[in-house]
Order: C-alpha cells, then structure tokens, then sequence
C-alpha cells in the first residue's frame, strides 16, 4: 500500500480550498483518506497554512510520501 500525503480540493467552484490529508495512492483525490493533518487555503492573502507537524512527521517516520506540492508547502513552514 503505497501512501501518499497530498491535498484534497474543497470549497465552492473558482473558491479552491484544500485540506491536507493522508491517503492510499489508488484512492481518487478526493475520496476516502486515512487522516487529515492540515489545511492550505491559497485564495487568502497571504496563503493561510496549518499543519500538524507532529502528525505529517509521524506519518513520513511510517513511510508516507509528500507530493511535490506538499512538500513544498512543508518546506515554507519548516516542518521538513
């Protein structure tokens, strides 16, 4: 079971609003995940970003893979 951490898209039509969540590769994007860590709303100025670091960091310890966004993302808030 390959898992993935990556944003699942939510909010209105042209009003994106994700949530990071964590979730099995073969799942669609916005289907079933195993947890949510966070949220990422990009329509705000400046983005408004929240982690749980200590969760993202349990879950990448048990082998779950960021996607480049993600890991972007991780990165600007100092989680990775």
């Amino acid at each position: 079971m390959a898992v993935k951490i990556r944003l699942r898209r939510m909010g209105a039509k042209k009003a994106p609003f994700y949530r990071v969540v964590v979730a099995d590769s073969r799942f669609p994007r916005d289907g079933r995940c195993i947890d949510e860590i966070g949220y990422y709303d990009p329509t705000k100025e400046p983005s408004v970003v929240n982690i749980n670091a200590d969760k993202a960091k349990d879950w990448i310890k048990k082998g779950a893979q960021p996607t480049d966004i993600v890991k972007n993302i991780m990165k600007k808030e100092g989680i990775l």
